[in-house]
Formats: C-alpha cells, structure tokens, sequence
C-alpha cells in the first residue's frame, strides 16, 4: 500500500525527472547533428526526412539520456526536500533513509527493466533505421545550387556556367554548358541568355536557352577525318537529369547482420558462432600447411640407429653442390606460399576476433546501460539528501561531474574491451564496479548525518587544526640553526 510519504517523494520526482530527461535527449540529439552537420547541410532534405533521422537519433540516445535525468533528478529531489528541512522531519519521527529512498528504488528498478526492453527491442531498430538513412544522406549529392561565375559539375556529365542570375533565380545571362558524350571533344552550348525550371517533381531541370550557338565534333575516335558542326540558335530547350542529386533508399539489409542492429537472443547466437574460431583455424592451418611442413612427419630421420645425431653444420652438407641452387628455389618458393597464406589467415583471424569482441560489448552494453539507471540512483539520492540544496543550480554541478565520471569510465571500459586490453565482462562493467562502492558510501554517510559537502564543518574543522599548525611553524624556527 503506498502511504502518504511515497505519494510525497513519488510526487516531488516526476516533475524534475520528466524534464531533465527530456532536456538531456535535446542536448544528445544536438550533439549528434552537430558531429554530421557538414554532411547533412547543403543536401536539400525535406522537412519528412529531418523528421525520420531526429526521431533515430533521438531513439538511440535514450539509453544515455535515462541515467543522466535519473542521476540529475534524484539530486534534486532529495536536494529540495533537504533545503525545505522536510529530511529533517521525516528522520525526526523516526524514518530512516532507505524507507524513504524505497519508492524512488522501486522506481529506478523500473526504469532499468524499460530501459533494458527499450535497449534490447526498439535500440537495435532505430540504429538499422539510422545508419540507412545516415549513409544514404552522407551519399547524396548537394542540392542544385547554381552560382555566378563558378562550374557546377554534381550533374554527371555536364559542367555549367552562368555569367549573372537576376533576381528571380530563374533569367540567366552568359550560360555556358559542357557536355562530355566520352567522344572526341566536350560538346559546347552558349547562350547570352536562358530560362531555368525545375520540374514539380524535382526530376528534371529545364533550360530555355536564347541567342546561342552549339559547338561538337563527329567521327570516330582514332580517325583524323572528322566533321566539326557549329549551329546556332534563337531558341533551344535542355533537359537535364536531376535523378542523381535525389536521396536513394537504401536497403536495411545492408546492415541488419551488424552486431548494433541485434537483440540480446541474436547477439547470443552471434556469440557461439563466433567462438568457434580457434578450432576452425586452427583446422584450416593445418590442412593447408601441412602439404608445405612435411619435415613434421619425419623429425627423427636425423638420428642413427645408436642414437647419435649427425653432425651437420650447414645445409650444404646434405643437399649435393649441383642440386643446391634448384632445392633453394623451392624452398623460397614453399616458405612465399607458407608465409601468404599465414597473412591472409592472420587477418581473417584478427577480423573474426574482433568481430567476437564487439559482439559480447554490445551483449553487454545491453546490460550496463540499463543498470546504470539504479547505479547513479544510489549516487544521487544519498548525495542530494547530504548536500540539501534544491533548484537547478548545485544539484546539475554535482550531477554533471558524476555523469562524466560514468561517461569517461564507460568509455575507457569499451575501449580496453575493443582492443583486448579487458575481456568484455570486465570493461563494459567498470563504470559500474567503481561506482557501486561510491554509492554504498554516499548512502552511509547520508544515513548517518555526514557533513561532507558541508562548508562549514571544513571551516570547524581547519580552525581546530590551525593550533596545531602554528605550534609546529613556531618549533621548526627554533630548532633551526643559528
């Protein structure tokens, strides 16, 4: 039954936690168009399409964006109800911490299973979505955009020009067209003056040009006889092509096998198969070097019957002076072949492992990021009660430099785990396991009264000590020689 004092926390909760964490998905999502903003502006995308890649984006940073407003509202919950002495109350009558911690922990534990099906279900979905829709952006061609005095050239196959636009961007004066056919020479087309229009479907451009002439070459391309054609014009229409500068759409199986596109169930699949790679090489290597290694099956021919080895102090003492050069040949040729197919083995090895690698990150991470919702919980709802101070001011100091502190060692740990520094089990936890036991002291501390964070008993404290400090200067100058 919930009693009045969760309905009080529950209550003071909502309001700052449905804020930050809609604040903080802004900011995520400002970061990202702030990394790809060179290859999305200039690309003439439709108000549709910025809609379909915020909505990805802002997807996939959900999992990030959950522990921060959790962190951040914790602290402000408890921060306030500490500035307001209604902590101070509820300890009065006898309440202690981790009663009144209880709502938000059962809440916390369910941000953390939303945000496991959220990682597990809809993450792998958006990333799919987003890396098509990011990948034929970054591939389209800038929008038409025909300047003054300057070639533009995205149209395949022509390069135009025009002298002066007027103000309605659609009169043209001393346009000037190259269009290569691959023969000869480029044909040429001036006009002192055109009309430009794009079609309703943006497919096609149109020029109406006017008072012009057009230059081009026919015959063969290795023959010197060729008939040059110079015709002029009152009038003469071109039609170019603009379906190359349209956004293509790729197909989402280009990257459905990629270990971010895969739930828990299919990175568990991945996993096993990808484990096998140690057996299968090494059964690979030795079907194809055996063939190239047979001294393997004969390594006691060296020995006599006694038991005494020959003594041999080079190659030559075996192989006869006429067959030297020849055997040498071959085994130069052997040791080529023997040394190619290691290489071409040691990298499809080193790819496959890496594979494995970022396959039990990304199981992991599925994991991590869900948890870390309770993890900073425990840091930011003791650490609110110790600090008491509500707003926005203090609690997003102290929010920010614990969320960085998760953020660095997330990141550390990913890195260590991508390139075999930690296995995975150890490097997409280390946030965590460093984190806990700063947790665990936090609440110890808020549960007994601690003044960590207060000024004041800093200030008592180096009041107490500053006697002692001045005996010890006084001593020092007296014992110093004279």
């Amino acid at each position: 039954m919930i009693k009045k004092l969760d309905k009080l926390i529950l209550k003071a909760f909502v309001g700052p936690f449905i804020a930050t964490f809609f604040i903080t998905l802004f900011v995520l999502v400002l970061q990202f168009f702030w990394l790809y903003i060179d290859d999305i502006v200039g690309k003439g995308l439709d108000l549709f399409t910025i809609g379909q890649l915020i909505s990805y984006v802002a997807a996939t940073v959900v999992p990030l964006a959950l522990p921060l407003a959790v962190l951040l509202s914790s602290i402000m919950t408890f921060g306030n109800l500490g500035e307001t002495f209604e902590l101070v109350a509820i300890k009065s009558a006898g309440i202690p911490l981790l009663r009144f911690m209880r709502p938000l922990l059962f809440v916390s534990m369910l941000i953390c299973g939303v945000a496991f099906l959220f990682n597990n279900y809809i993450i792998p979905v958006s990333n799919l979505k987003l890396n098509r829709l990011k990948y034929d952006i970054i591939n389209k061609k800038p929008a038409f955009d025909l300047r003054e005095g300057a070639f533009y050239t995205n149209i395949p196959g022509y390069a135009i020009k025009v002298g002066k636009k007027e103000k309605d961007d659609s009169t043209l004066r001393d346009i000037i067209i190259y269009e290569k056919d691959y023969s000869l020479q480029d044909n040429i087309i001036i006009a002192k003056k055109g009309v430009m229009r794009v079609s309703d479907d943006k497919r096609f451009l149109e020029f109406k040009l006017m008072n012009g002439w057009r230059y081009s070459e026919r015959g063969a391309r290795m023959n010197t006889n060729t008939e040059y054609v110079r015709l002029g014009f009152k009038e003469f229409k071109k039609v170019f092509d603009l379906s190359s500068l349209q956004l293509s759409q790729t197909q989402d199986s280009l990257f459905k096998d990629n270990y971010q596109m895969l739930s828990v169930r299919q990175l568990t699949v991945a996993i096993d198969s990808l484990d096998k790679i140690h057996d299968v090489y090494r059964n690979k290597l030795t079907k194809e070097m055996g063939p190239f290694i047979q001294f393997q099956k004969t390594l006691d021919t060296a020995f006599k019957p006694s038991g005494k080895k020959y003594e041999v102090n080079s190659i030559q003492d075996i192989i006869p002076d006429s067959l030297f050069n020849t055997a040498n040949e071959r085994v130069l040729s052997q040791v080529s072949v023997v040394k190619g197919t290691l290489d071409i083995n040691k990298m499809e090895y080193e790819a496959k492992a890496k594979s494995l690698r970022q396959h039990k990150m990304a199981w992991h991470e599925k994991f991590t990021m869900s948890i870390a919702c309770l993890v900073l919980f425990m840091i930011g709802a003791p650490l609110g009660s110790i600090i008491r101070k509500g707003g926005i001011g203090t609690p997003l100091v102290f929010a920010v430099i614990f969320f960085v502190i998760f953020f660095l060692l997330n990141n550390f740990g990913k890195k260590f785990s991508k390139e075999a520094v930690l296995p995975a089990v150890w490097g997409m936890w280390l946030a965590t396991y460093i984190l806990v036991p700063i947790g665990l002291f936090l609440t110890y501390k808020a549960m007994h009264d601690s003044q960590l964070f207060n000024k004041e008993f800093y200030f008592r404290a180096f009041r107490k000590i500053r006697p002692l400090m001045d005996r010890l200067r006084s001593f020092r100058g007296k014992v110093q020689p004279q």
